[in-house]
């Protein structure tokens, strides 16, 4: 087994990320409220507090929080009304292509640029056909999509644009938050996000009617008047969730910064090693929500999961297999470079209490191997 001899730390597991949680005391500070009113559900106080807060923090108009972000994809879908098919990614998490399906509609991948890992702009035009009622980009690992040239082509096709935004929150295009891009945009609260609730996730878009329509769907289809106007399901948040959201809100740009002072580290110390590349940022502002690397082999990436391993430190396979692999639920198509990339890419920890004395090793073991 590869160590580094009396290394002073890793004497406890690293994963690849862990939930970055406020003090407890404040989490159970604000529970206290929900104890005393008896409010659990159905757009309660916190959340309401928890929408308002975001929209202060993020510069948003609006925004509709909802129980995960996978239910924010689905409610993106309905809102439009959207039949047919909806071109997407292949380098993304399977709840991308499960709400699409679940929702009546067909994805239809289109390969990724080998840089941005993003959807490739150039490859959309030719996969659109007289049943494409929408494009679906992924804002892959908070790094922002070539946002201009998909919205011209949106335009030039008359389709709608939602993103999945799932990893995205912080992430921002011309200065302005990334959750603002598109006709909707859905993001996700989960416990791996930078801002978590420990399950959850939201919709946002500019679009009042849109956004009306949002928050009926949210619950059940009820209008303010209590009357069913529209079909909708339960997609809402809950107050012990909000809580937790609100909570850790307050710790938001520290986590940020955390993250992107950790990230930067990283890119430092690696960047001599003429074997392994990484993500490219080219059009907008990441959020540095994870620190994938890309080796130069499959073997190359298994020989260093193996070895971090054996030292305690479990990185992860983001994304790997390329979703249109998965043929056991779709037919399966040939795409190059997502299938070539999900093999070779590793995301590294990071994290808030990642300590820099962990980074360290880290970076030390995979520049030994």
């Amino acid at each position: 087994m590869k160590t580094l001899e009396n290394h002073p730390v890793i004497n406890k597991p690293v994963y690849v990320t862990m939930p970055s949680l406020a003090p407890l005391e404040e989490y159970t500070e604000i529970l206290k409220g929900v104890w005393e009113r008896g409010i659990l559900t159905h757009n309660g106080p916190l959340v309401q507090q928890f929408e308002k807060e975001l929209c202060s923090t993020l510069n948003l108009k609006n925004i509709v929080a909802v129980s995960n972000g996978t239910i924010a994809i689905q409610m993106a879908i309905k809102t439009l009304g959207l039949k047919g098919e909806i071109i997407t990614s292949p380098f993304t998490w399977i709840a991308t292509i499960s709400a699409i399906m679940w929702e009546g509609c067909t994805p239809v991948f289109v390969d990724i640029d080998p840089g941005t890992l993003n959807i490739d702009p150039q490859k959309v035009e030719e996969k659109i056909t007289n049943k494409t009622c929408a494009i679906m980009p992924i804002h892959v690992f908070g790094n922002p999509c070539d946002i201009n040239e998909i919205n011209k082509i949106a335009e030039q096709n008359n389709l709608k644009v939602i993103y999945d935004a799932a990893h995205a929150v912080g992430s921002t295009f011309d200065g302005k938050s990334i959750l603002e891009q598109g006709d909707i945009s859905a993001t996700s609260f989960h416990a791996t996000k930078l801002l978590n609730t420990a399950e959850g996730g939201a919709v946002i878009s500019n679009n009042l009617d849109l956004h009306d329509s949002l928050k009926r769907i949210r619950f059940f289809g009820h209008d303010n008047n209590k009357d069913i106007v529209e079909e909708g399901f339960n997609g809402k948040m809950t107050e012990v969730h909000a809580a937790l959201g609100l909570a850790n809100l307050k710790y938001y740009s520290e986590v940020l910064e955390d993250r992107k002072n950790k990230y930067n580290y990283y890119i430092d110390n690696l960047s001599e090693i003429e074997t392994i590349r990484f993500q490219e940022i080219k059009h907008g502002k990441t959020n540095y929500s994870y620190f994938p690397v890309i080796f130069e082999s499959e073997e190359k990436l298994l020989e260093t999961m193996s070895v971090l391993n054996q030292n305690k430190i479990f990185p992860r396979r983001y994304f790997y297999p390329s979703v249109n692999t998965y043929n056991k639920i779709l037919p399966s198509v040939k795409l190059p470079v997502s299938e070539d990339i999900s093999k070779r890419i590793l995301c590294l920890p990071l994290y808030h209490k990642l300590l820099y004395e962990e980074i360290d090793m880290i970076i030390e073991l995979v520049k030994k191997i």
